[in-house]
């Protein structure tokens, strides 16, 4: 039963998802396969996240395609563990130590090193490989900046870059590579984002709050 992810527009950190269990106050109003109803579309549960501990998402599923679609905090990384704010601050990391041994061996201590340098290799390519697609897709914002959250940081103008950034691109997130976007499929090197190229057609569903935040 193949599953997808979409956006749940909040601006609270993990710690206020998890103390107010805002899982159980998200809504979908349409089938993303079916927005004109009729397919039994309905809530499905919850699953568990490993990090931060505690953290549920909500699940809706959809028996005539017969998949089920998750909603996802902004303050989460998608199919990676723990927080988009923490992924951020070690590929920051990176982007400032001398070389990735020396970061590595700072930021992955419960790791030996090779396997340190491998994680940040794939981190990096991922996060970089996503800012680059975004460069291409909102040229008037982006294309003369470095696809480096330092670089997009002096545009956004902002302590974090990807927090905010998923709000200013959110038509795109199915897209693009996680643990930014939600296809876990693309390839950050495929080139197959096409360049200056807006999504026809209505944006994706996204899951709202009920409650206030």
């Amino acid at each position: 039963m193949a599953g997808v992810q979409v956006r749940l527009a909040t601006p609270t950190t993990s710690e206020v998802y998890v103390a107010d269990k805002l899982w159980r106050f998200a809504t979908l109003t349409a089938c993303p396969w079916h927005p004109e109803g009729g397919c039994g579309f309905c809530r499905h549960g919850t699953y568990e996240r490993v990090r931060p501990p505690g953290t549920l998402i909500a699940r809706w599923y959809c028996p005539r395609a017969r998949r089920t679609v998750s909603a996802l905090p902004d303050c989460l990384a998608s199919h990676y563990s723990g927080t988009l704010a923490d992924l951020e601050a070690m590929v920051l990391a990176v982007e400032q130590a001398p070389s990735r041994m020396a970061a590595a061996g700072q930021l992955r201590t419960e790791i030996e090193l090779p396997g340190a340098l491998r994680y940040l290799d794939r981190l990096c390519r991922a996060v970089h490989g996503a800012l680059a697609a975004v460069r291409g897709l909102e040229p008037e914002c982006f294309e003369a900046v470095a696809p480096t959250l330092m670089g997009f940081a002096a545009v956004l103008s902002g302590g974090s870059v990807l927090i905010p950034l998923r709000t200013l691109v959110a038509r795109y997130l199915p897209q693009l590579p996680t643990p930014f976007g939600f296809d876990p499929h693309r390839s950050v090197l495929d080139g197959t984002v096409r360049r200056h190229q807006h999504r026809m057609g209505p944006d994706p569903p996204a899951a709202i709050l009920e409650a206030p935040v």
